[in-house]
């Protein structure tokens, strides 16, 4: 799978131990940065990364900052994205499965990288449901968003 991925300047140690990770796994990974402990603004990093998925250069993304929050605020005003902050591995199996999320977020200052590599499995490794139920709730989200993109 070709997995974006992007962290800001609380993040970057995180995803320095995720990217390996990921190609170990067998992923092709594309970084985004950043790569340094310079401060930057999480917005930089999770557009890139949520442009790709939309435009379908990668099937999936990651973002990481200092708690995910700010990440996952953000990765959601893409639309078509729908990114899930996770920092516990039934959530991450959860979001998979009735969210369908494409991007994942989480926090460098909330949770280490062993949990974080589980978390990233699991949320790598899990299907769809494709639920009845899910989809109707899924589409609800979709209709919300071509409704404010008509507002505009």
């Amino acid at each position: 799978m070709k997995i974006a991925i992007g962290a800001d300047h609380a993040g970057y140690r995180l995803k320095d131990v995720i990217v390996p990770f990921l190609e170990k796994e067998g992923h092709e990974v594309v970084d985004m940065g950043c790569h340094c402990a310079d401060s930057v603004d999480y917005p930089d990093y999770s557009v890139p990364v949520c442009d790709a998925v939309v435009r379908g250069e990668a099937e999936r993304g990651i973002l990481i900052c200092g708690t995910g929050i700010g990440m996952s605020i953000a990765a959601n005003k893409t639309a078509g994205i729908r990114c899930a902050l996770v920092h516990d591995l039934f959530s991450a199996k959860a979001t998979r499965e009735h969210n369908d999320t494409n991007v994942l977020a989480m926090g460098e200052r909330v949770i280490g990288p062993g949990v974080a590599e589980e978390i990233v499995k699991i949320w790598l490794d899990t299907p769809f449901s494709g639920g009845e139920r899910h989809i109707g709730r899924i589409n609800k989200v979709k209709a919300i968003e071509a409704q404010a993109a008509e507002a505009r």
